[in-house]
């Protein structure tokens, strides 16, 4: 018999058809999101079946985030439960894959105390996954792979198999890695440095997804505007609105240093983009921006605000907050607060400050205590809270395009939910067939975080 080079050929000998599946578990943001549609878009490659839970799977891929502590530890916890489905059937493997499977100090700790994990993958690896599984099973050891330095620029895997979990909502990753390196971010350390799909493969990319029905698409990246190919983010998001089709384009996530005059322009003038920007502020403080290193002023990033209202005054713009960052004085904390009455967020995403090891501001002095940061916290979403309530009351007796997502998560019979164009969540009556489809809901009620209306056609 000729020997077998192709590791997923090795695989597929080892798969049972129609009993071998794959479970793929996912944490943190939209990137791990797109990360595990290719995760599993591989497994099933291989000959893998899709497992619907743990228990019935032969394949197991944890796709950890690691942004937050509380977030590795609720991983490590799960992981930590599959030890028992590893001692009922050894012919299980477990990998452990995303932004935790890049800190050196987690892989170590991985590997001393879960022995039943077979293999870790950081996030630029990816299409290595047939690689590590086949020499799993072929020498039934366990690999441990990091990530090659932090100067180094890994390669882009395009044509990598996709599972996606929708029919109709798409993630396309235009860019990966980070080279901004704030203080309080271990996103440069865990997905390397910034580099860029051509353009040419993300239009190829969108066409395919239009063309098959996606009326949703995202575009993806740790900063989608510093997007460098053989044109710029703007460039992109003008060549994807000549685009013909029914669909709708954002993107996520942007830093605003990098926010161009072209960017700006491209709202009210590109066919298929909606009026919603996600602008992260995280600080109010001129001096706690400056000790994130985020190199932009607070004047800076009102100016930025100012342009697109004077481009489009309906334009949602939503925005990510941090509170208690080490040195944080009552001050800039209030300075944190003005500039949300000033702004008038339609939502704001706040979080508590979390030291990520091997990042500089977890060596910071002047941490803030745990009760301050929490009483902050408070403080900051009752505003907000109070200011979505308001941006979303003038919209009652309006009629807003939705796109229908599917049956409310909470299971309530016979309710779906969509979004709007600014991306706000609509409850609403409706059949489930549909599901993927644009309707018009008239708006009868208004919540902070949500609306509710009535299905008119």
């Amino acid at each position: 018999m000729p020997a077998i080079t192709d590791p997923a050929d090795e695989v597929r000998r080892w798969v049972i058809p129609g009993e071998s599946r794959a479970y793929v578990l996912t944490f943190g943001c939209q990137q791990n999101e797109a990360d595990s549609e290719r995760l599993l878009g591989l497994a099933l490659s291989m000959g893998y079946g899709r497992a619907e839970t743990p228990e019935e799977a032969e394949l197991i891929l944890v796709n950890t985030c690691a942004i937050r502590e509380h977030a590795e530890l609720k991983a490590l916890s799960i992981i930590g439960g599959f030890k028992h489905v590893k001692e009922k059937n050894p012919r299980v493997l477990i990998g452990v894959c995303g932004c935790m499977a890049a800190e050196p100090h987690r892989v170590d700790d991985i590997k001393r105390r879960y022995p039943y994990v077979g293999f870790t993958l950081e996030p630029a690896k990816i299409g290595s996954l047939p690689s590590v599984i086949a020499e799993a099973i072929k020498t039934k050891k366990r690999a441990f792979l990091l990530p090659d330095g932090p100067t180094a620029v890994p390669p882009i895997d395009e044509g990598l198999p996709v599972e996606r979990h929708s029919p109709h909502k798409a993630w396309v990753s235009v860019m990966y890695g980070c080279n901004n390196f704030c203080t309080y971010c271990i996103v440069p350390y865990v997905r390397g440095r910034e580099r860029s799909r051509e353009s040419g493969e993300v239009l190829a990319e969108i066409k395919g997804l239009v063309s098959s029905g996606v009326k949703e698409i995202t575009l993806l990246g740790q900063n989608v505007n510093s997007y460098r190919s053989d044109c710029d983010f703007a460039g992109l998001v003008s060549r994807i609105g000549e685009i013909e089709g029914d669909f709708r384009l954002r993107f996520m996530t942007s830093h605003p240093k990098d926010v161009s005059s072209d960017l700006i322009a491209c709202f009210c003038a590109t066919p298929h983009l909606t009026a919603q920007f996600h602008l992260p502020l995280q600080s109010g403080s001129d001096a706690i921006l400056k000790r994130m290193n985020r190199r932009y002023d607070v004047a800076r990033y009102l100016s930025i605000v100012e342009r697109l209202r004077e481009r489009d005054p309906a334009i949602t713009l939503t925005s990510d907050v941090i509170v208690g960052f080490p040195g944080e004085t009552d001050a800039d904390f209030a300075a944190t607060l003005d500039v949300l009455k000033s702004v008038r967020f339609d939502s704001v995403y706040s979080f508590i400050y979390s030291p990520r090891k091997g990042t500089p501001a977890a060596e910071y002095p002047d941490p803030v205590p745990p009760e301050v940061s929490r009483e902050r916290m408070r403080r900051l979403l009752d505003l907000q809270c109070e200011i979505s309530a308001e941006k979303n009351r003038p919209l009652v007796g309006q009629t807003l395009r939705v796109l229908c997502d599917g049956p409310s998560p909470d299971g309530t019979p016979g309710i779906m939910t969509g979004r709007t164009e600014g991306n706000k969540l609509v409850h609403f009556a409706a059949p489930e067939e549909l599901a993927g489809r644009f309707v018009n809901i008239k708006i009868d009620r208004a919540d902070a975080f949500a609306l509710r209306g009535t299905l008119t056609e």
